[in-house]
């Protein structure tokens, strides 16, 4: 078995990642506590528009019927310009990733990109794949090379923008992964956060794709909306691969109230609003890197360019825990293959908490010096 390391030294391809040490089940949660300024979790925390809460409201008088998607999925297809048939809503996207990883257990080869979200690679090893994992550099800014992933690789999951280092991937170097034979799963959840001056879409993405072999896209509503504990997300592919994943899912998975919010947020308005929030969301990401930067010892991972951002700075463990007596949480980095303990997640706030974070960093790094 190769030896896993965060640095360039670093295997490109580690094989049967299952063996690894890592806790692959640690999310941002785990770091919140009562009295800590949340930088941990990547929601935005802002109060639910009267667009979006009214409908949710009002699915509750109609709890005592059983769910029925057809209205949201409907919505959804339009947003993304697709067929019903080809899209599947989700108790969040991880469900998405258990569906997968139980209708895939045919899967020859396995591959997970990362640095990435750890939840795809738990639900394969769960559902008993050997999976291997290709592995980006910091060097290389942790951008994506399509010609890293093996040829023989028939179920490649890969994050777009990427977490936990906020990189977005060119939309050209990710369809290169595509190929007949081959089911390729982009996690999109962040895609909403992203925003490029000039662009009336968010940037880069493949939900509209519907030419690329075995390609499906996973999205959340999570991250903009402020909807982590109503668990919605969904699905886009081929009809004849989200169908193998429905056989997987629990009968009526995605409540009333959650199937509400998915008709919401994929209307015009909701889109519209996500823009605005994308673009305002750039901004106070800039000004919180640009802080990060002019605090000696820390390296920026790539160029950010979601709802977070990863650095990495001496005596990281230490840090983090310093800083939770001061009053700030953030995400430890020595969960996620390719990073490693001296680095730290940090969830875009606004500027003033940014000022604060960064001054409390600043002051905990200098103290340590």
């Amino acid at each position: 078995m190769l030896s896993l390391n965060s640095r360039s030294e670093a295997p490109v391809i580690v094989r049967h990642a299952g063996r690894m040490t890592f806790d692959l089940d640690h999310h941002g949660d785990a770091e919140v506590g009562a009295g800590l300024v949340d930088l941990a979790v990547n929601v935005r925390h802002q109060a639910m528009p009267g667009w979006l809460a009214a409908p949710i409201a009002a699915s509750l008088g109609g709890l005592s019927a059983y769910p029925d998607a057809t209205a949201a999925t409907a919505a959804v297809a339009a947003r993304h310009g697709r067929d019903p048939e080809e899209v599947l809503l989700t108790a969040g996207a991880a469900q998405a990733f258990v569906l997968l990883a139980q209708a895939l257990r045919g899967a020859h080869r396995p591959v997970v990109v990362h640095p990435q979200f750890t939840e795809p690679e738990a639900a394969l090893i769960n559902a008993g794949h050997r999976v291997d994992r290709v592995l980006l550099r910091e060097e290389d800014g942790f951008r994506l090379d399509p010609g890293l992933v093996p040829d023989d690789a028939d179920l490649v999951l890969v994050g777009n923008p990427t977490n936990p280092t906020s990189v977005l991937h060119p939309a050209a170097d990710v369809a290169k992964l595509a190929r007949p034979g081959r089911v390729l799963v982009v996690d999109e959840a962040f895609a909403d956060t992203t925003y490029r001056p000039g662009v009336p879409h968010e940037p880069e993405s493949l939900a509209g794709r519907r030419d690329l072999p075995g390609l499906v896209v996973l999205r959340s509503l999570t991250k903009t909306w402020g909807l982590a504990g109503l668990r919605i997300g969904y699905a886009l592919g081929p009809a004849a691969l989200l169908r193998r994943l429905a056989v997987a899912q629990p009968l009526w998975a995605v409540s009333t109230p959650a199937l509400a919010a998915a008709r919401a947020c994929a209307s015009p308005r909701a889109v519209a609003a996500e823009r605005e929030i994308a673009a305002a969301l750039a901004a106070e990401r800039a000004h919180l890197v640009d802080r990060l930067l002019d605090v000696p010892s820390i390296t920026v991972a790539g160029d950010p360019a979601s709802a977070f951002v990863s650095i990495r700075l001496p005596e990281a463990p230490l840090v983090r825990l310093e800083l939770r007596k001061r009053g700030y949480a953030v995400r430890r980095g020595d969960t996620f293959p390719g990073l490693g303990p001296d680095w730290l997640r940090i969830a875009v706030r606004d500027t003033a908490t940014t000022d604060r974070f960064v001054q409390t960093l600043r002051d905990v790094i200098e103290e340590r010096l």
